[in-house]
């Protein structure tokens, strides 16, 4: 894939007008779906005027504000076009991206969005706003502004004069008296990450002021969807001390906000403030709560403002409890998004380290099948080809949409021969619509296993006496299943409680260091092993009740005197490696045994529409650095990959007893056109051993 310059060099000039241009079944025998219905809860999206499957970012410029001049409408035009020819389906706005910064500029703003809306429908790509909605730029001083203008380009910068932003204001309501305070000192809630002053969640004005440009919105640009960005707080726990939530947190839990630097509800506050607050306090954990609701409650006025549009928002993580400290909380954002997204990052070297980010990549998509089957995708940074393909293909080992995205103007300056993400993207996505047209939609992991993840202990913040949050437990075992090509899922806290849906299923229930269970979820534990159901359960458990409160006596005490005859229990994945313990002892047989090859190449076996398809991803990439151009943080860029892997030449011993077998050939990418015979040999009675070579291959392949 060869850089291409015809793009930027049109920019320069202008020039052509574009032209018109026109993807569920059952598994076989005993391999467990993926999806199951919640009581109570559809599992249809039918209702939805879209899914995402190529999703690319739409990067605007200062520029663009210069709308309706010719030389923008043509470029909208020839973008639009470019887009179609790399098939990609769903455009998202990138830039302009501090939205009320721009409240003097919305005419001109949403005129340039609805002629994007205009030529994108062209080609029936679908097109999502992006912004976030709760900030405003105000670098603090010289030192900050300097800052903003080095690592936050990409926002597309154009902030109030620190004159000028006392008297900012949209639809009546001043910046500045709707912004969070800080418990410290009384003065404006301040995002020092990002050089952003922070509007309250909790504040009508600022609810007034959204509400009132969303309607806007939807008036004056036919978007298809929209990633409302930033539902969280990126202050962090120094906000907020406003009248609003005060009176909040004295309506709904009883308490006033006791005063900065109180060791008892603080914590040790000379640390960072990921790890403020003492947690053993259950004011301080009413408070993490109250913040978290706050956010979501605000996501719920979004959702009532734009109807059966889609609406998405930024998550990059769900499992530490360091998100509490920025009251991020995708599970309860989700009861109104329509679809989930994780943001893969991945400009720098350390992103072909993927295995770390398996975890919350099942995660998110857990959070959005159980959310009515909702579309999830991933969201990757790249700025040269490797990384976007890298991006692309973890999406689809994922099994989720993809979401390239280049990071224009993110770096200090954009190198030279940096390429537009159509031009990235667009050679892997005609590939796989010619060589491997599988649509994640129509597919279903197969699932060997079922991992607990509990959003009780993140909430409380609970850790072990070896200091370990359960999320970390969690990551072992995603990496060591992941290792031995086990199928897995998660179970999060909701369906830990209902017995109906844990018995439907014959998977082993793997529980580490559940420090917090409910009534609920131990009953509902006892009745599915009383009923012959497996689980391997590594202590502690049930030390703490879902609020936090310690018990009397752990719950495990009960559950290993009762003696469940499949309850079995296991040393922490943290220490050793029980699931290779649990193989080698006959416990646990996988579906896929690797008898040959090297044992870093990670498979994994999904069913689109009935039909058998493996997936492999590298474990062992090397990334090549760009040999000058370095990240804001100092680390190289990705420019090229390697594999370390020699031995490219595997063999695998497959159940067919637990998955029926047909003729496979294996594409990659890498390969272009080529397709390869696979070799399927049967071996015993209920077994096959299947010989795939993947050489040549360094990131990613498909057996189909």
């Amino acid at each position: 894939m060869k850089s291409s310059h015809s793009r930027r060099q049109f920019v320069k000039t202008s020039a052509i007008n574009a032209i018109g241009l026109g993807v569920a079944g059952n598994l076989p025998l005993i391999g467990q779906s993926f999806l199951f219905h919640e009581p109570g809860k559809s599992n249809s999206i039918n209702e939805l005027p879209f899914i995402p499957n190529r999703a690319a970012s739409w990067w605007c410029n200062l520029e663009d504000l210069l709308w309706s001049q010719k030389k923008i409408v043509d470029k909208i035009k020839y973008r639009a076009e470019a887009f179609a020819k790399a098939n990609i389906d769903t455009a998202i706005n990138f830039g302009f991206h501090i939205r009320f910064d721009f409240s003097n500029y919305f005419g001109q703003l949403h005129g340039y969005y609805a002629n994007v809306c205009e030529e994108l429908h062209k080609y029936d790509i679908k097109f999502m706003d992006h912004y976030s909605c709760n900030h405003v730029e105000r670098p603090r001083g010289e030192e900050e502004f300097k800052k903003l203008h080095k690592g936050q380009r990409h926002h597309i910068l154009l902030f109030h004069d620190p004159i000028a932003a006392e008297f900012a204001q949209y639809e009546g309501h001043l910046f500045r008296d709707i912004c969070e305070v800080d418990l410290r000192d009384g003065s404006r809630g301040y995002a020092r990450q990002y050089q952003m002053e922070v509007f309250c969640h909790n504040n009508p004005g600022f609810l007034d002021m959204h509400k009132k440009y969303l309607e806007r919105l939807m008036r004056e640009v036919p978007f298809d969807g929209i990633e409302v960005d930033d539902m969280c707080d990126y202050a962090g726990l120094t906000t907020c001390g406003c009248v609003y939530c005060r009176d909040r947190f004295k309506k709904e839990y009883g308490f006033e906000i006791p005063k900065f630097g109180e060791k008892d509800f603080w914590g040790d506050t000379t640390k960072s403030m990921l790890l403020w607050g003492n947690y053993e306090n259950p004011v301080f954990r009413d408070w993490i709560r109250m913040k978290i609701d706050s956010a979501a409650d605000h996501v719920k006025m979004v959702k009532s403002v734009i109807g059966n549009k889609p609406l998405m928002s930024c998550c990059s993580s769900t499992g530490p409890i360091t998100l509490n400290s920025i009251s991020l909380n995708l599970e309860k954002l989700s009861p109104n998004l329509d679809f989930f997204m994780l943001e893969n990052v991945g400009t720098n070297i350390n992103c072909v380290d993927w295995v770390r980010m398996d975890a919350e990549a099942l995660q998110q998509k857990d959070i959005a099948r159980k959310r009515g089957n909702a579309p999830a995708m991933a969201l990757s940074y790249t700025i040269y080809e490797k990384g976007g393909y890298l991006g692309w293909s973890l999406s689809r080992f994922w099994g989720v949409a993809n979401w390239s995205s280049t990071l224009t103007h993110r770096l200090e300056e954009d190198p030279a021969d940096a390429m537009e993400t159509e031009d990235i993207i667009g050679p892997v996505n005609n590939w796989e619509l010619k060589k491997s047209n599988l649509n994640y939609y129509d597919s279903k992991d197969f699932i060997e296993t079922r991992l607990v993840s509990s959003s009780y202990c993140r909430d409380n913040g609970w850790r072990g006496d070896d200091g370990l949050e359960q999320w970390i437990r969690v990551k072992a075992w995603s990496a060591s299943l992941l290792k031995n090509n086990v199928g897995y899922r998660f179970v999060r806290s909701e369906e830990l409680s209902d017995a109906l849906l844990l018995c439907k299923e014959t998977t082993p229930l793997i529980m580490e260091g559940l420090g917090c269970v409910s009534d609920s979820q131990f009953k509902a534990i006892k009745t599915y092993l009383s009923k012959g159901g497996t689980a391997w359960l590594s202590l502690p458990f049930g030390t703490f009740d879902e609020k936090g409160f310690r018990r009397a006596a752990p719950l495990s005490e009960e559950l290993l005197r009762s003696r469940y005859k499949n309850l079995i229990q296991v040393e922490s994945a943290t220490v050793a490696n029980p699931l290779e313990k649990l193989i080698q002892e006959g416990m646990f047989h996988p579906v896929l045994k690797q008898l040959t090859g090297d044992t870093r190449w990670a498979a994994r076996v999904r069913f689109y529409k009935d039909k058998l398809v493996i997936h492999f991803m590298n474990t062992a990439m090397v990334a090549v650095p760009h040999p000058v151009i370095k990240d804001i943080p100092g680390v190289p860029i990705l420019k090229n990959i390697e594999s370390k892997i020699e031995d490219n030449n595997l063999t695998y011993e497959i159940n067919t007893r637990k998955i029926s077998l047909s003729k496979l050939v294996m594409v990659s990418p890498e390969l272009g056109d080529e397709t390869r015979n696979v070799d399927i040999r049967e071996t015993k009675h209920g077994f096959s051993t299947v010989n795939v070579n993947l050489r040549g291959v360094k990131v990613y392949a498909v057996l189909q």
